[in-house]
């Protein structure tokens, strides 16, 4: 297969599976945090999944990455030693992922006590689950994707989406609340684990089996090494924020945070799903002495991004107080700033999609990885400094502020592996953004020329009716076989008095 048509085939298999992925998320975070869940309890269970996300990181290191490189490289020089790497790296993270999560679940109720809410102890009892089936979810996506069969990767993202949504709300309405959503999600990861798996026993028979090529082990586990920092400073970047408004504010403050965050995730869909295609391919062209070809197919992917996603950060800070309002409820209007803040993040988590596993795969992990950790420390320093000053604005900002840093610093390490020309890439930004700002402001101005004040006597009844619409249904949701039963009586005694 040619590798343009390659590309082509994964980016749309890959985009196809993230839309699957963002309309699945979309409508799970709005029927939980609109219908099902109050603010609180929305913010306690994003609360729980960094938690988990954090301490996940112990049950996999960088091993899937690791496992990545070496298929990809051992596919094209020695495919019999493909077998090996995948049947170590499997064995190890299966067991590395075991022990994290039997740690997490045994030692749940003293993790809430040190977090400072009580509330977390019963979610984190799920902790094996959770590690377990999401370490062997991100193996089975970045094995396929070693192998250039991104096709499957976006199988086991799509039917993990999808399950979470089945799950979750069914195991809420089934009455166990914040606890049945994220036991949704645990289930979610396993069920992907289970057809990634069947496909990824085949791929592995399908290889030819010879003695193990001496340090194989070494290697991956040294390779693992630097993916390790990344990856734990990528957690402590994502995840980390999160719990520290938890602790410093309140799990409220959490909900805003996660909602803001859910949105910058939807808009890179498309970022990420290119980046996910063109990065083994740019390894794979680079490993092949044609480094010129890499260097443009890379400056396509970044003059794309850049024309997609500058009008989207316009856009974006336009539409944010419309958009909480009428889709989350006036309940959520404390992450509009938010929002606003965290899209200039939206640009620079773009730019970043296609161009740091770019660098896993031209065996630059290494410097990727120092650049990481200093973004990431920055990133809890300024935290900790800008929360308790500006509250949930403090940790947006933070975000921003350390992630456009990291962003430059991989461009720049790219650029020093593959002749890049920026010439023409700084014209079409240049271009981009002064038509972006002035459509922006033009917008921005006839939106206020339309806006009128409202009858706020009426806006208040609303408003009340809209809050008791959704007690009633909460309570509905979470006792629906009494709720029934009372209704069918009611029934019943109206019948017996006619």
């Amino acid at each position: 297969m040619e590798l343009a048509e390659r590309i082509s085939r994964g980016v749309k298999a890959t985009f196809g599976a993230n839309v699957l992925d963002v309309v699945a998320n979309a409508a799970l975070i709005v029927i939980l945090a609109r219908y099902l869940l109050t603010p609180e309890e929305y913010g306690l269970l994003y609360f729980a999944l960094s938690v988990f996300g954090t301490v996940g990181i112990l049950g996999t290191l960088g091993l899937p990455s690791s496992a990545a490189r070496y298929v990809t490289e051992f596919a094209e020089s020695a495919p019999g030693q493909v077998p090996h790497v995948m049947r170590v790296t499997f064995g190890v993270l299966l067991g590395l992922s075991v022990v994290v999560g039997t740690a997490v679940t045994l030692g749940g109720p003293w993790l809430a006590t040190i977090l400072g809410d009580a509330a977390l102890a019963p979610l984190l009892l799920l902790g094996v689950g959770y590690v377990v089936g999401e370490s062997l979810r991100q193996y089975l996506t970045a094995m396929f994707q070693g192998l250039n069969r991104v096709s499957w990767s976006a199988v086991v993202r799509s039917v993990q989406a999808v399950g979470r949504v089945g799950f979750a709300v069914g195991f809420v309405l089934l009455g166990f609340g914040v606890v049945g959503a994220l036991a949704g999600f645990v289930a979610a990861s396993l069920a992907s684990v289970v057809v990634g798996g069947i496909v990824f026993v085949r791929y592995y028979r399908s290889f030819p089996t010879v003695d193990r090529e001496e340090g194989i082990v070494r290697r991956l586990l040294e390779y693992s090494i630097p993916l390790t920092a990344t990856r734990s400073a990528s957690v402590i970047d994502g995840k980390v924020d999160t719990i520290l408004v938890g602790v410093l504010l309140n799990v409220t403050a959490v909900g805003y945070y996660t909602i803001a965050k859910q949105i910058a995730q939807v808009c890179v869909t498309p970022a990420s799903s290119l980046g996910f295609t063109i990065s083994p391919a740019v390894g794979e062209q680079k490993a092949g002495n044609r480094a010129d070809r890499a260097a443009r197919l890379y400056e396509q992917a970044l003059e794309y991004v850049l024309l997609l996603y500058v009008p989207a950060v316009v856009g974006l800070v336009l539409v944010a107080e419309p958009m909480v309002r009428y889709v989350f409820g006036s309940e959520y209007l404390g992450a509009v700033i938010v929002v606003q803040l965290l899209s200039v993040y939206v640009l620079a988590m773009a730019v970043v999609k296609i161009t740091s596993d770019g660098l896993d795969f031209l065996g630059r992990a290494r410097d990727r990885a120092v650049v990481k950790v200093i973004m990431a420390l920055s990133n809890v320093v300024l935290n900790l400094l800008l929360i308790p000053v500006f509250g949930v604005a403090g940790a947006a900002l933070a975000t921003v502020v350390t992630f456009s840093g990291y962003t430059l610093a991989n461009v720049y390490i790219i650029s020093l592996e593959l002749p890049i020309e920026f010439a023409g890439i700084a014209r079409s930004l240049v271009g981009v953004t002064a038509v972006s700002l002035v459509m922006g402001g033009g917008g921005g101005a006839s939106g206020a020329a339309r806006h009128r004040p409202a009858d706020t006597s009426r806006g208040r009844g609303r408003r009340r009716g809209h809050l008791a619409r959704r007690r009633r249904w909460r309570r509905t949701a979470r006792r629906p076989a009494g709720r029934l039963v009372s209704h069918l009586n009611g029934t019943a005694r109206q019948s017996g008095r006619a």
